[in-house]
């Protein structure tokens, strides 16, 4: 500790459990934004990861609350914002909009786009798998060609729903950080727009990543059209986010006020390492001049394969730096831009590095048993193709 701090500054209130939380959401939203290239705008390109980015959002959205969870100590308390709403509160609504992303838009998009298949392994599966895709027909086993063109309809409606609503679900993290006007690290207007694309860079990096890899694992052929076009998206998207990320930053050099001075100090020393080598060296510049060789230079198909593994790996260890600069470097520094401290991750404790790794680990393997369940492979689904041909 350098200078004077507030007893209540020394220890931070925020740990890596509200890292992890914006993250990941933001995996959820780029996750959704992917799936509905191919649905709201008919890229057609993407079409062998469009059931994969659904499952892959569902299972992240999942999850992504149980940090805000374990953080609050008593989750029964959470039940608290839907007895008694309290609408001026950015926080509280975020369970209303929750609710409203997770149960009428990702749930119902997935159940009309799998309900072909699902009726027709209800309809060949007997034993508990019989019994349970009997349960996910909800009793509608109408799948003739008008019923599949009304379903198509509606999820069309329902993805366009999606969208702002995926906006909605991650823009208010950084809406709640941008209008801390007391922290000068958080107080921008731009903090909901960085988050946003950010969000959009993090999920289709991710989508990419998981396609090569369940690829590889299932031994089938990659679509390089279709991670041609992904890299595509990813590459713009990143130049976008990165701009507003300068662009911030020129601001708040230019601006200058009185807390510039501690800001600076605090760059150049507690977050150097997070903030300029991970995040603006590794986890931005380096994957941005990667994804842009390809788009210059024509390499094989297995290098830009490796090139798109590394960059999107990169992509996402640079997203969750940003994150982590974000929540636990607005909090190092004292009111009175005089006094720092310094953020220690425990291990086992509830707010520690093992509970971050689990609740990781834990959307992955909630999507195992999803793609187990609902495979979203169009060539280990013969119906797939049959519903495309009516629409």
């Amino acid at each position: 500790m350098e200078g004077f701090m507030y007893p209540n500054e020394v220890e931070l209130q925020w740990g890596i459990l509200i890292v992890l939380y914006p993250f990941l959401t933001g995996l959820v939203a780029g996750a959704f934004i992917l799936a509905s290239l191919e649905r709201v705008f008919r890229v057609e390109e993407v079409k062998p990861t469009y059931r994969l980015s659904l499952l892959t959002a569902l299972a992240f959205l999942i999850v992504a609350p149980l940090p805000l969870q374990l953080h609050l100590g008593h989750p029964e308390r959470s039940l608290e914002m839907y007895l008694t709403p309290h609408r001026s509160s950015a926080m509280a609504m975020f369970g209303f909009v929750y609710l409203w992303y997770l149960m009428a838009v990702l749930v119902v998009e997935i159940w009309l786009d799998y309900r072909r298949d699902i009726v027709r392994l209800a309809e060949s599966s007997r034993g508990v798998k019989g019994l349970l895709y009997r349960a996910l027909t909800l009793g509608s086993y109408n799948i003739s060609p008008a019923a599949l063109r009304i379903d198509d309809r509606v999820g069309w409606i329902i993805t366009l729903i999606g969208i702002p609503s995926a906006f909605l679900l991650h823009g208010y993290v950084g809406f709640i950080f941008g209008s801390v006007k007391a922290n000068p690290w958080w107080s921008t207007p731009l903090m909901p727009v960085v988050f946003l694309f950010s969000a959009m860079v993090s999920g289709i990096a991710l989508v990419l990543l998981m396609y090569m890899v369940t690829s590889a694992m299932r031994r089938v052929a990659v679509d390089m059209r279709c991670l041609d076009t992904i890299a595509k998206y990813l590459f713009y998207t990143f130049v976008i986010d990165f701009a507003l990320e300068m662009l911030d930053l020129i601001h708040r050099i230019y601006e200058s006020d009185e807390s510039f001075r501690s800001l600076d100090f605090m760059v150049h020393t507690r977050l150097f390492y997070s903030q300029i080598l991970i995040q603006i060296f590794l986890g931005t510049l380096a994957p941005l001049a990667l994804l842009s060789l390809t788009q210059m230079i024509t390499f094989p198909a297995a290098a830009r394969r490796r090139i798109y593994a590394i960059a999107s790996v990169l992509t996402l260890v640079g997203i969750f730096a940003m994150r982590w600069n974000v929540v636990i470097g607005g909090q190092l520094f004292s009111k009175s831009f005089l006094g720092y401290t310094t953020y220690k991750v425990g291990f086992v404790t509830r707010e520690g590095l093992l509970p971050a790794v689990a609740l990781m680990i834990l959307p992955f393997a909630i999507l195992y048993v999803l793609i187990k369940i609902l495979p979203p492979w169009q060539e280990e689904s013969p119906f797939v193709a049959e519903a495309h041909g009516d629409d």
